[in-house]
């Protein structure tokens, strides 16, 4: 029987009782309430234990939440029926799934910092593949200065993500927000404390 040990790795992150990145949602997903409404369809990538995804279901939302253990993915079907709310979950390797074209309203893609230069530039270009005409991406991320904070993130500044990358990868969208800042989180034992983070808003043209 073969094994995986990033798989493993992460299953055992997640194996505690506790939401090792909390249950509360994002703050800034939560902020972009506005862009929201109910009926669209989402996608939440690397959605870990779920605290995006069902607060994304909470708005009456049809969401897709995905990851890579499926430790995780329990764990967000429990916080789904606690909360009353419908999530779909999927068990994906991002390195081979295939991004269904213009699938999605709304990508969320919260702290999808696992994947080094390759593998992200793969998973930007399936987010815009599969991103409905006047889709939107909402995406937080770690800049290499996190480093220096060490509160979160891996301790690869090459994971790490800048306004000027990101403006390159999504310049074909338009871009509503995109913010550099330093600022504190509290998610959980993962994310927790002063943060060097990027924002960014895109919607995909199109009606």
């Amino acid at each position: 029987m073969t094994t995986n040990p990033e798989l493993d790795r992460w299953n055992e992150r997640f194996s505690s009782r506790d939401y090792l990145f909390g249950t509360t949602p994002n703050a800034f997903l939560v902020r972009q309430r506005h862009l929201l409404h109910p009926g669209q369809r989402a996608l939440a990538i690397a959605d870990g234990e779920g605290r995006n995804g069902v607060w994304l279901a909470e708005q009456g939302i049809d969401v897709l939440s995905i990851d890579f253990s499926p430790v995780a993915l329990q764990k967000a079907r429990d916080l789904a029926a606690a909360r009353g709310v419908t999530l779909q979950t999927g068990e994906v390797d991002l390195a081979n799934w295939v991004w269904e074209p213009e699938r999605f309203d709304v990508v969320a893609a919260i702290f999808i910092q696992f994947a080094g230069p390759a593998l992200r530039a793969a998973i930007f270009e399936g987010i815009k593949r599969t991103l409905a005409p006047g889709g939107l991406l909402l995406l937080q991320g770690y800049r290499p200065e996190q480093l220096g904070y060490g509160t979160g993130g891996p301790p690869y500044a090459e994971n790490m993500y800048t306004a000027e990358m990101l403006r390159a990868a999504f310049g074909d969208l338009e871009i509503l927000h995109l913010e550099e800042h330093d600022s504190v989180i509290s998610e959980g034992q993962g994310h927790h404390g002063m943060s060097a983070l990027v924002d960014l808003v895109a919607r995909k043209p199109g009606t």
